[in-house]
């Protein structure tokens, strides 16, 4: 099936897992996509990935490009921003393990 047939959630579901390593509300955060050049918040993005798996990725409310995909790690939170091949590692407080 394709991702992008798949009903999305808002960017707001982000906001815990973002939250966790960012001292400010992430969902207010802009990008503007390089494809289509639209800006838009983390909040606007479409989010897929509520299964039982890890991640969630977010895609450009305008032309679905990928705008960033959050990976949860136990102790840990992997952030790969666009289309990049790296991605961050950020340590989760204790709090949030």
């Amino acid at each position: 099936m394709n991702q992008l047939s798949v009903p999305h959630l808002d960017g707001n579901v982000l906001a815990g897992p973002l939250a966790d390593v960012f001292a400010v509300d992430p969902t207010t955060a802009w990008h503007r996509c390089p494809t289509c050049r639209m800006p838009s918040s983390i909040g606007e993005l479409h989010v897929y990935g509520t299964g039982p798996g890890p991640g969630l990725t977010g895609r450009c409310p305008g032309c679905a490009d990928l705008a960033l995909r959050a990976v949860a790690q136990p102790g840990h939170l992997w952030l790969q921003i666009g289309n990049g091949a790296g991605a961050f590692r950020f340590p989760l407080p204790h709090s949030a393990r």
